[in-house]
Protein backbone atom coordinates (compact mmCIF):
# COMPACT_ATOMS: atom_id res chain seq x y z
CA UNK A 1 0.00 0.00 0.00
CA UNK A 2 2.86 2.37 0.89
CA UNK A 3 4.51 1.71 -2.47
CA UNK A 4 1.22 2.35 -4.34
CA UNK A 5 0.68 5.68 -2.55
CA UNK A 6 4.22 6.91 -3.31
CA UNK A 7 4.00 5.72 -6.92
CA UNK A 8 0.71 7.53 -7.54
CA UNK A 9 1.17 10.72 -5.51
CA UNK A 10 4.94 11.11 -5.10
CA UNK A 11 7.61 10.13 -2.60
CA UNK A 12 7.11 13.11 -0.33
CA UNK A 13 3.41 12.69 0.41
CA UNK A 14 3.91 10.14 3.19
CA UNK A 15 6.49 9.31 5.87
CA UNK A 16 6.11 5.84 7.30
CA UNK A 17 7.92 4.13 10.15
CA UNK A 18 6.73 1.10 12.05
CA UNK A 19 7.56 0.98 15.74
CA UNK A 20 7.86 -2.54 17.10
CA UNK A 21 8.21 -3.40 20.77
CA UNK A 22 8.49 -0.72 23.42
CA UNK A 23 6.81 2.65 23.14
CA UNK A 24 8.54 5.75 21.84
CA UNK A 25 10.30 7.98 24.38
CA UNK A 26 8.31 11.00 25.53
CA UNK A 27 10.42 13.52 23.60
CA UNK A 28 9.86 11.67 20.32
CA UNK A 29 6.14 11.31 21.01
CA UNK A 30 5.77 15.03 21.73
CA UNK A 31 7.67 15.86 18.54
CA UNK A 32 5.19 13.77 16.53
CA UNK A 33 2.14 15.20 18.34
CA UNK A 34 3.18 18.83 17.83
CA UNK A 35 3.95 18.36 14.13
CA UNK A 36 0.80 16.37 13.30
CA UNK A 37 -2.69 17.65 12.65
CA UNK A 38 -4.54 14.32 12.93
CA UNK A 39 -3.98 11.31 15.19
CA UNK A 40 -5.60 8.09 13.99
CA UNK A 41 -5.97 5.49 16.76
CA UNK A 42 -7.43 2.27 15.31
CA UNK A 43 -7.07 -0.75 17.65
CA UNK A 44 -9.44 -3.70 17.37
CA UNK A 45 -9.45 -4.23 21.13
CA UNK A 46 -7.36 -2.74 23.91
CA UNK A 47 -7.44 -1.12 27.32
CA UNK A 48 -6.83 2.57 27.92
CA UNK A 49 -4.13 4.01 25.66
CA UNK A 50 -2.87 7.41 26.80
CA UNK A 51 -1.40 8.48 23.44
CA UNK A 52 -4.62 10.20 22.20
CA UNK A 53 -4.87 12.06 25.52
CA UNK A 54 -1.24 13.17 25.15
CA UNK A 55 -2.01 14.37 21.62
CA UNK A 56 -4.94 16.51 22.84
CA UNK A 57 -2.83 17.99 25.64
CA UNK A 58 0.13 18.67 23.34
CA UNK A 59 -2.17 20.63 21.01
CA UNK A 60 -3.61 22.88 23.73
CA UNK A 61 -3.57 26.66 23.32
CA UNK A 62 -1.67 28.52 21.98
CA UNK A 63 -0.97 25.60 19.60
CA UNK A 64 -3.45 24.96 16.82
CA UNK A 65 -5.96 22.21 17.66
CA UNK A 66 -5.63 18.72 16.24
CA UNK A 67 -8.21 16.02 15.52
CA UNK A 68 -8.35 12.52 17.03
CA UNK A 69 -9.85 9.66 15.03
CA UNK A 70 -10.56 6.82 17.46
CA UNK A 71 -11.69 3.26 16.90
CA UNK A 72 -15.09 2.60 18.44
CA UNK A 73 -13.52 -0.52 20.02
CA UNK A 74 -10.95 1.52 21.96
CA UNK A 75 -11.44 2.64 25.54
CA UNK A 76 -10.42 6.16 24.64
CA UNK A 77 -13.47 6.57 22.36
CA UNK A 78 -15.62 6.54 25.51
CA UNK A 79 -13.49 9.25 27.09
CA UNK A 80 -12.77 11.82 24.37
CA UNK A 81 -16.02 13.53 23.39
CA UNK A 82 -14.29 15.56 20.69
CA UNK A 83 -12.88 12.56 18.81
CA UNK A 84 -14.25 11.27 15.53
CA UNK A 85 -15.44 7.73 16.16
CA UNK A 86 -14.98 5.11 13.44
CA UNK A 87 -15.35 1.37 12.87
CA UNK A 88 -11.87 0.16 11.81
CA UNK A 89 -13.41 -2.68 9.79
CA UNK A 90 -15.37 -0.18 7.65
CA UNK A 91 -12.89 1.02 5.03
CA UNK A 92 -15.24 3.54 3.40
CA UNK A 93 -16.19 5.03 6.78
CA UNK A 94 -12.50 5.26 7.73
CA UNK A 95 -11.61 7.05 4.47
CA UNK A 96 -14.50 9.48 4.92
CA UNK A 97 -13.42 10.16 8.50
CA UNK A 98 -9.83 10.89 7.45
CA UNK A 99 -11.08 13.28 4.77
CA UNK A 100 -13.34 15.02 7.31
CA UNK A 101 -10.45 15.41 9.75
CA UNK A 102 -8.07 16.83 7.12
CA UNK A 103 -10.63 19.29 5.71
CA UNK A 104 -12.19 20.27 9.06
CA UNK A 105 -12.53 24.00 9.71
CA UNK A 106 -10.46 25.62 12.43
CA UNK A 107 -13.57 26.58 14.40
CA UNK A 108 -14.75 22.97 14.55
CA UNK A 109 -11.27 21.76 15.50
CA UNK A 110 -11.19 24.27 18.32
CA UNK A 111 -14.67 23.27 19.50
CA UNK A 112 -13.68 19.58 19.57
CA UNK A 113 -10.55 20.39 21.54
CA UNK A 114 -12.65 22.41 23.99
CA UNK A 115 -14.77 19.35 24.79
CA UNK A 116 -11.75 17.42 26.10
CA UNK A 117 -8.91 19.71 27.11
CA UNK A 118 -10.20 20.49 30.62
CA UNK A 119 -10.77 16.82 31.37
CA UNK A 120 -7.39 15.72 30.00
CA UNK A 121 -5.56 18.54 31.78
CA UNK A 122 -6.99 17.69 35.21
CA UNK A 123 -6.68 13.88 35.06
CA UNK A 124 -3.01 12.84 35.22
CA UNK A 125 -2.08 9.16 35.40
CA UNK A 126 -1.56 9.36 39.15
CA UNK A 127 -5.16 10.46 39.64
CA UNK A 128 -6.36 7.64 37.38
CA UNK A 129 -4.43 5.14 39.51
CA UNK A 130 -5.86 6.48 42.77
CA UNK A 131 -9.42 6.43 41.35
CA UNK A 132 -9.05 2.84 40.17
CA UNK A 133 -7.72 1.71 43.54
CA UNK A 134 -10.50 3.58 45.33
CA UNK A 135 -13.14 1.98 43.10
CA UNK A 136 -11.68 -1.48 43.72
CA UNK A 137 -11.75 -0.82 47.45
CA UNK A 138 -15.35 0.40 47.27
CA UNK A 139 -16.38 -2.63 45.24
CA UNK A 140 -15.11 -5.05 47.89
CA UNK A 141 -17.43 -3.46 50.47
CA UNK A 142 -20.55 -3.32 48.31
CA UNK A 143 -23.25 -5.94 48.52
CA UNK A 144 -24.39 -7.25 45.17
CA UNK A 145 -27.97 -6.25 44.42
CA UNK A 146 -30.46 -8.40 42.57
CA UNK A 147 -32.74 -6.85 40.01
CA UNK A 148 -36.05 -8.29 39.02
CA UNK A 149 -36.70 -8.11 35.30
CA UNK A 150 -40.34 -7.79 34.31
CA UNK A 151 -41.18 -10.18 31.48
CA UNK A 152 -42.70 -9.13 28.20
CA UNK A 153 -45.92 -10.99 29.00
CA UNK A 154 -46.31 -9.68 32.54
CA UNK A 155 -49.55 -7.90 33.51
CA UNK A 156 -47.64 -4.60 33.62
CA UNK A 157 -46.37 -5.02 30.03
CA UNK A 158 -49.78 -6.07 28.73
CA UNK A 159 -51.45 -3.07 30.39
CA UNK A 160 -48.82 -0.70 28.96
CA UNK A 161 -49.45 -2.02 25.44
CA UNK A 162 -53.21 -1.66 25.87
CA UNK A 163 -52.83 1.96 27.02
CA UNK A 164 -50.65 2.78 24.02
CA UNK A 165 -53.11 1.22 21.56
CA UNK A 166 -56.05 3.15 23.05
CA UNK A 167 -54.28 6.54 22.80
CA UNK A 168 -55.89 8.86 20.25
CA UNK A 169 -54.22 11.43 18.04
CA UNK A 170 -55.20 14.98 19.05
CA UNK A 171 -58.01 16.36 16.89
CA UNK A 172 -56.91 19.96 16.41
CA UNK A 173 -60.32 21.14 15.20
CA UNK A 174 -62.05 19.71 18.30
CA UNK A 175 -59.47 21.44 20.49
CA UNK A 176 -60.01 24.76 18.70
CA UNK A 177 -63.78 24.39 19.01
CA UNK A 178 -63.58 23.81 22.77
CA UNK A 179 -61.15 26.71 23.10
CA UNK A 180 -63.50 29.13 21.33
CA UNK A 181 -66.51 28.01 23.40
CA UNK A 182 -64.81 28.77 26.74
CA UNK A 183 -63.60 31.85 28.59
CA UNK A 184 -61.79 30.59 31.72
CA UNK A 185 -58.86 28.69 30.28
CA UNK A 186 -55.69 27.16 31.72
CA UNK A 187 -52.82 26.00 29.48
CA UNK A 188 -49.85 24.16 31.03
CA UNK A 189 -46.83 23.22 28.89
CA UNK A 190 -43.69 21.27 29.72
CA UNK A 191 -40.46 22.85 28.44
CA UNK A 192 -37.73 20.41 27.34
CA UNK A 193 -39.03 18.00 24.73
CA UNK A 194 -42.40 19.73 24.45
CA UNK A 195 -42.01 23.45 23.87
CA UNK A 196 -38.38 22.96 22.80
CA UNK A 197 -37.26 20.06 20.62
CA UNK A 198 -34.95 17.76 22.52
CA UNK A 199 -32.39 15.72 20.60
CA UNK A 200 -32.13 12.07 21.72
CA UNK A 201 -28.77 10.76 22.87
CA UNK A 202 -27.25 8.43 20.30
CA UNK A 203 -27.48 4.80 21.39
CA UNK A 204 -24.40 3.62 19.50
CA UNK A 205 -22.69 6.70 18.07
CA UNK A 206 -21.03 9.42 20.09
CA UNK A 207 -23.14 12.57 20.32
CA UNK A 208 -22.09 15.58 18.29
CA UNK A 209 -24.48 18.04 19.99
CA UNK A 210 -25.77 18.53 23.49
CA UNK A 211 -29.15 18.79 25.15
CA UNK A 212 -31.87 20.60 23.28
CA UNK A 213 -31.76 21.84 19.71
CA UNK A 214 -31.55 25.47 20.75
CA UNK A 215 -32.35 26.34 24.37
CA UNK A 216 -35.12 28.79 23.48
CA UNK A 217 -38.39 27.89 21.76
CA UNK A 218 -38.70 28.74 18.09
CA UNK A 219 -39.67 32.30 17.15
CA UNK A 220 -43.05 31.06 15.93
CA UNK A 221 -43.78 29.21 19.19
CA UNK A 222 -42.73 32.26 21.23
CA UNK A 223 -44.94 34.59 19.16
CA UNK A 224 -47.93 32.25 19.52
CA UNK A 225 -47.38 32.06 23.28
CA UNK A 226 -47.19 35.84 23.44
CA UNK A 227 -50.53 36.20 21.65
CA UNK A 228 -52.18 33.61 23.91
CA UNK A 229 -50.82 35.28 27.06
CA UNK A 230 -52.35 38.62 26.04
CA UNK A 231 -55.85 37.08 26.11
CA UNK A 232 -57.32 37.88 29.57
CA UNK A 233 -59.29 34.62 29.40
CA UNK A 234 -56.07 32.58 29.47
CA UNK A 235 -53.79 31.52 32.33
CA UNK A 236 -50.64 29.97 30.85
CA UNK A 237 -47.68 28.33 32.60
CA UNK A 238 -44.50 26.68 31.38
CA UNK A 239 -43.44 23.98 33.84
CA UNK A 240 -39.84 22.73 33.70
CA UNK A 241 -37.40 20.59 35.63
CA UNK A 242 -34.68 23.12 34.82
CA UNK A 243 -33.43 25.88 37.10
CA UNK A 244 -35.19 29.18 37.68
CA UNK A 245 -32.39 31.12 35.97
CA UNK A 246 -32.34 28.98 32.82
CA UNK A 247 -36.12 29.09 32.47
CA UNK A 248 -36.16 32.89 32.78
CA UNK A 249 -33.48 33.17 30.09
CA UNK A 250 -35.47 30.91 27.77
CA UNK A 251 -39.01 32.28 28.06
CA UNK A 252 -38.87 34.99 30.73
CA UNK A 253 -39.29 37.75 28.15
CA UNK A 254 -42.84 36.61 27.26
CA UNK A 255 -45.12 38.98 29.15
CA UNK A 256 -48.03 37.38 30.99
CA UNK A 257 -46.50 33.89 31.04
CA UNK A 258 -46.36 31.99 34.33
CA UNK A 259 -43.23 29.96 35.08
CA UNK A 260 -42.60 26.95 37.31
CA UNK A 261 -39.01 25.71 37.66
CA UNK A 262 -37.35 22.76 39.43
CA UNK A 263 -40.40 20.57 38.70
CA UNK A 264 -42.63 23.04 40.51
CA UNK A 265 -40.50 23.65 43.61
CA UNK A 266 -40.46 27.35 42.73
CA UNK A 267 -42.85 29.34 40.56
CA UNK A 268 -43.73 32.84 39.39
CA UNK A 269 -47.33 33.73 38.60
CA UNK A 270 -48.14 35.44 35.27
CA UNK A 271 -47.08 39.05 35.23
CA UNK A 272 -44.80 41.54 33.52
CA UNK A 273 -41.05 41.45 33.03
CA UNK A 274 -40.37 41.66 36.79
CA UNK A 275 -41.36 38.33 38.32
CA UNK A 276 -41.88 37.46 41.97
CA UNK A 277 -40.79 33.91 42.68
CA UNK A 278 -42.37 31.78 45.39
CA UNK A 279 -40.94 28.61 46.88
CA UNK A 280 -42.61 25.45 48.16
CA UNK A 281 -41.32 23.74 51.31
CA UNK A 282 -41.22 19.94 51.25
CA UNK A 283 -39.70 19.49 54.69
CA UNK A 284 -36.20 18.44 53.57
CA UNK A 285 -32.94 19.96 54.84
CA UNK A 286 -31.51 20.49 51.37
CA UNK A 287 -28.12 21.77 52.54
CA UNK A 288 -27.60 18.52 54.48
CA UNK A 289 -28.62 16.53 51.41
CA UNK A 290 -26.10 18.40 49.25
CA UNK A 291 -23.36 17.91 51.86
CA UNK A 292 -23.89 14.14 51.74
CA UNK A 293 -24.46 13.81 48.00
CA UNK A 294 -21.93 16.15 46.40
CA UNK A 295 -18.73 14.18 47.29
CA UNK A 296 -20.21 11.08 45.62
CA UNK A 297 -21.50 12.97 42.57
CA UNK A 298 -18.17 14.80 42.19
CA UNK A 299 -16.38 11.44 42.09
CA UNK A 300 -18.57 10.25 39.21
CA UNK A 301 -18.20 13.59 37.42
CA UNK A 302 -14.42 13.26 37.52
CA UNK A 303 -14.48 9.82 35.93
CA UNK A 304 -17.08 10.61 33.23
CA UNK A 305 -15.93 13.11 30.63
CA UNK A 306 -18.83 15.30 29.47
CA UNK A 307 -20.86 14.93 32.67
CA UNK A 308 -21.74 17.84 34.93
CA UNK A 309 -23.71 18.69 38.06
CA UNK A 310 -26.94 20.68 37.82
CA UNK A 311 -28.15 22.34 41.03
CA UNK A 312 -31.61 23.87 41.38
CA UNK A 313 -33.68 25.09 44.30
CA UNK A 314 -34.82 21.61 45.36
CA UNK A 315 -32.87 19.12 43.26
CA UNK A 316 -29.38 17.86 42.56
CA UNK A 317 -28.88 16.55 39.05
CA UNK A 318 -26.04 14.61 37.46
CA UNK A 319 -26.19 14.96 33.67
CA UNK A 320 -24.46 12.40 31.45
CA UNK A 321 -26.26 13.55 28.31
CA UNK A 322 -23.02 14.46 26.54
CA UNK A 323 -21.04 11.42 27.74
CA UNK A 324 -20.53 8.28 25.75
CA UNK A 325 -24.06 6.76 25.95
CA UNK A 326 -23.09 3.30 27.20
CA UNK A 327 -20.51 4.58 29.67
CA UNK A 328 -22.85 7.28 30.97
CA UNK A 329 -25.69 4.82 31.56
CA UNK A 330 -23.37 2.43 33.39
CA UNK A 331 -22.05 5.19 35.65
CA UNK A 332 -25.57 6.47 36.33
CA UNK A 333 -26.68 3.08 37.64
CA UNK A 334 -23.70 2.90 39.99
CA UNK A 335 -24.26 6.48 41.12
CA UNK A 336 -27.85 5.73 42.13
CA UNK A 337 -26.68 2.72 44.15
CA UNK A 338 -24.15 4.79 46.11
CA UNK A 339 -26.48 7.74 46.62
CA UNK A 340 -29.30 5.46 47.81
CA UNK A 341 -27.14 4.27 50.69
CA UNK A 342 -25.75 7.72 51.56
CA UNK A 343 -29.14 9.48 51.51
CA UNK A 344 -31.19 6.93 53.45
CA UNK A 345 -31.76 9.35 56.38
CA UNK A 346 -33.44 11.92 54.09
CA UNK A 347 -36.94 11.93 52.60
CA UNK A 348 -35.72 12.02 48.97
CA UNK A 349 -36.11 9.93 45.83
CA UNK A 350 -34.29 9.47 42.53
CA UNK A 351 -35.56 10.44 39.09
CA UNK A 352 -33.85 9.13 35.93
CA UNK A 353 -34.79 11.06 32.79
CA UNK A 354 -33.15 11.40 29.36
CA UNK A 355 -29.51 11.39 30.34
CA UNK A 356 -29.82 12.80 33.84
CA UNK A 357 -30.20 11.42 37.36
CA UNK A 358 -31.82 13.75 39.87
CA UNK A 359 -32.22 13.71 43.64
CA UNK A 360 -35.45 15.44 44.64
CA UNK A 361 -37.70 15.60 47.72
CA UNK A 362 -39.93 12.52 47.81
CA UNK A 363 -43.07 14.67 47.76
CA UNK A 364 -41.93 16.87 44.87
CA UNK A 365 -43.49 16.32 41.46
CA UNK A 366 -45.08 18.43 38.74
CA UNK A 367 -48.55 17.33 39.83
CA UNK A 368 -48.36 19.56 42.93
CA UNK A 369 -47.78 22.77 41.00
CA UNK A 370 -50.47 21.88 38.42
CA UNK A 371 -53.01 21.33 41.21
CA UNK A 372 -52.04 24.66 42.75
CA UNK A 373 -52.36 26.45 39.38
CA UNK A 374 -55.81 24.98 38.75
CA UNK A 375 -57.08 25.67 42.28
CA UNK A 376 -55.79 29.26 42.31
CA UNK A 377 -57.20 30.00 38.85
CA UNK A 378 -60.56 28.49 39.77
CA UNK A 379 -60.75 30.62 42.93
CA UNK A 380 -59.69 33.79 41.09
CA UNK A 381 -61.98 33.35 38.05
CA UNK A 382 -64.85 31.61 39.80
CA UNK A 383 -64.27 28.48 37.75
CA UNK A 384 -62.19 26.87 34.99
CA UNK A 385 -63.89 25.57 31.84
CA UNK A 386 -60.90 24.61 29.65
CA UNK A 387 -57.61 22.87 30.53
CA UNK A 388 -54.85 21.95 28.07
CA UNK A 389 -51.80 20.14 29.49
CA UNK A 390 -48.89 18.98 27.29
CA UNK A 391 -45.78 17.00 28.24
CA UNK A 392 -43.35 14.45 26.83
CA UNK A 393 -41.83 12.25 29.54
CA UNK A 394 -42.53 10.35 32.74
CA UNK A 395 -42.12 13.44 34.93
CA UNK A 396 -45.15 14.94 33.17
CA UNK A 397 -47.43 12.01 34.02
CA UNK A 398 -48.17 13.56 37.42
CA UNK A 399 -49.39 16.69 35.60
CA UNK A 400 -51.81 14.57 33.57
CA UNK A 401 -53.06 12.87 36.73
CA UNK A 402 -53.74 16.21 38.43
CA UNK A 403 -55.67 17.46 35.39
CA UNK A 404 -57.68 14.22 35.22
CA UNK A 405 -58.61 14.49 38.90
CA UNK A 406 -59.58 18.15 38.45
CA UNK A 407 -61.77 17.39 35.42
CA UNK A 408 -63.50 14.63 37.38
CA UNK A 409 -64.47 17.18 40.02
CA UNK A 410 -65.51 19.73 37.35
CA UNK A 411 -67.56 17.78 34.82
CA UNK A 412 -68.44 20.83 32.69
CA UNK A 413 -64.80 21.66 31.97
CA UNK A 414 -63.03 20.58 28.77
CA UNK A 415 -59.78 18.76 29.66
CA UNK A 416 -57.10 17.82 27.11
CA UNK A 417 -54.06 15.86 28.37
CA UNK A 418 -51.67 15.62 25.41
CA UNK A 419 -48.50 13.50 25.34
CA UNK A 420 -45.69 14.23 22.89
CA UNK A 421 -45.14 10.93 21.12
CA UNK A 422 -47.31 7.81 21.18
CA UNK A 423 -46.47 5.67 24.23
CA UNK A 424 -48.02 4.28 27.43
CA UNK A 425 -49.25 7.37 29.29
CA UNK A 426 -51.95 8.85 31.50
CA UNK A 427 -52.73 11.34 28.74
CA UNK A 428 -55.83 10.97 26.58
CA UNK A 429 -54.30 12.25 23.34
CA UNK A 430 -50.94 12.50 21.65
CA UNK A 431 -49.12 14.59 19.05
CA UNK A 432 -46.16 13.33 17.08
CA UNK A 433 -43.40 15.64 18.28
CA UNK A 434 -42.50 19.07 19.66
CA UNK A 435 -43.10 20.75 16.29
CA UNK A 436 -46.72 19.58 16.57
CA UNK A 437 -46.93 21.42 19.90
CA UNK A 438 -45.99 24.59 18.04
CA UNK A 439 -48.78 23.84 15.54
CA UNK A 440 -51.27 23.59 18.42
CA UNK A 441 -50.18 26.92 19.91
CA UNK A 442 -50.31 28.62 16.51
CA UNK A 443 -53.80 27.28 15.84
CA UNK A 444 -55.13 28.41 19.22
CA UNK A 445 -53.58 31.86 18.88
CA UNK A 446 -55.74 32.53 15.82
CA UNK A 447 -53.17 35.00 14.53
CA UNK A 448 -53.18 34.80 10.72
CA UNK A 449 -49.67 36.20 10.34
CA UNK A 450 -48.19 33.61 12.71
CA UNK A 451 -50.27 30.92 11.03
CA UNK A 452 -48.86 31.76 7.60
CA UNK A 453 -45.31 31.99 9.02
CA UNK A 454 -45.72 28.51 10.46
CA UNK A 455 -47.21 27.21 7.21
CA UNK A 456 -44.20 28.46 5.27
CA UNK A 457 -41.77 27.09 7.87
CA UNK A 458 -43.32 23.60 7.99
CA UNK A 459 -44.69 23.36 4.49
CA UNK A 460 -48.23 22.81 5.81
CA UNK A 461 -51.23 24.21 3.97
CA UNK A 462 -53.37 26.98 5.42
CA UNK A 463 -56.36 24.62 5.39
CA UNK A 464 -54.81 22.68 8.25
CA UNK A 465 -55.18 25.70 10.51
CA UNK A 466 -58.59 26.89 9.28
Amino acid sequence: MLFQIKTKFGKNVIDYEEQVGSVLPIDQRLAIWTSSQVLMHMPIREGLNLCPLEFVYARKEPASPGVVIASEFSAVSSILNGALRVNPWDVLMSVTCIDSALSMSMSERDARRGRDIDFVSTCPSGLWTRNVLRDLNDATHEDSSKREVVGGNSPESILARELELSLESLDLRSLESAYKMTSKRVIIIDFNGTLVVKEPAGKYLKREILGTSGFKPSDIAAKALGVLCKDPCNTIYVVSGDSQQNLEVAVGDISGLGLAASNGACFADPGGQERTWKYLDFGVDWQAVQKSAMPIISKFTARSNGSFVKLTHSSIGWSYYSCDPEWGSLQASHLVMELSEALQPFDVRFVALKGIVEVVPRKLNKGHIVKRILDDTQARNNGVDFVLCMGDDIADEKMFMSVTKFSGENENAFAFNVAVGKKPTNASFYVDDASSVTDVLVALSGDQIITRMNSIDTGASDEYFS
